[in-house]
């Protein structure tokens, strides 16, 4: 297969970073006896198409209180995905590590991971976790998400790898472009959250801030939501 010149650079730049670090997984799964691979298999299951993520964020969405969280959280996650599933993997078009070099092919094979399509870079999984993850620290300011967040990208990321579906510097990119996506989201939450506070008289706007499930649930009039105000920027 002839590579495109961002794929060659990217093979050859981080030909070293990313050896080490699959040569390593590869030896952590020998040494295990392959008995992490049903766990690494789980890790990315559970971040296919950043879904648990996006009903998440449909559930804050829900609710008054939470609704911004569940915007920004979405937001970042959509953000990701277009700048990593929908511009960059194509154009890039870099082939997964076990459809590359034989040694990874070897790797691959020993763990009997299955053989994903499209293409390598960046990691949507990565990119997904990392969006949403730093979205919820962002948007909640809350000090305690940040080590938990952490430590599931990391693990994402370290799941890609063990199982050979991309390469450590597919990862590392997800991770900056993760990032990224959930500054950009939390800009225009805020942005969006200043627009409806100050405008809040708005008959639509008073319904975004104000509408909750647990309303329609107690049988509370629209025309009652102000009663229980939406609190405002938190």
């Amino acid at each position: 297969m002839e590579l495109t010149a961002m794929a060659s650079w990217l093979n050859s730049t981080f030909a070293g970073y990313d050896g080490a670090i699959l040569g390593a997984m590869h030896s952590l799964a020998e040494g295990a006896g392959k008995v992490l691979t049903p766990i690494m298999k789980l890790i990315t299951l559970l971040g296919e198409k950043g879904l648990l993520l996006f009903i998440l964020a449909l559930v804050f969405m829900c609710f008054a209180r939470t609704r911004k969280y569940g915007v920004c959280i979405f937001g970042a996650v959509c953000c990701g995905a277009l700048i990593t599933n929908i511009i960059l993997k194509d154009m890039v078009a870099r082939p997964r590590p076990f459809e590359g070099l034989q040694q990874f092919t070897q790797y691959w094979q020993f763990l009997g991971s299955p053989a994903e399509d499209g293409f390598s870079f960046p990691s949507g999984h990565v990119t997904a976790a990392a969006s949403g993850l730093t979205a919820l620290c962002l948007i909640t300011k809350d000090k305690r998400f940040i080590a938990p967040s952490a430590i599931i990208v990391v693990l994402m990321g370290i799941s890609r790898n063990y199982l050979m579906a991309h390469y450590p510097s597919d990862v590392l990119f997800a991770m900056i472009i993760g990032v990224a996506s959930a500054f950009i989201a939390w800009a225009i939450t805020k942005l969006i959250y200043n627009i409806l506070e100050a405008n809040e008289d708005n008959g639509f706007c008073s319904f975004v801030l104000n509408f909750s499930l647990l309303s329609v649930a107690r049988n509370v009039s629209v025309s009652d939501l102000k009663k229980t105000r939406y609190k405002g920027k938190h």
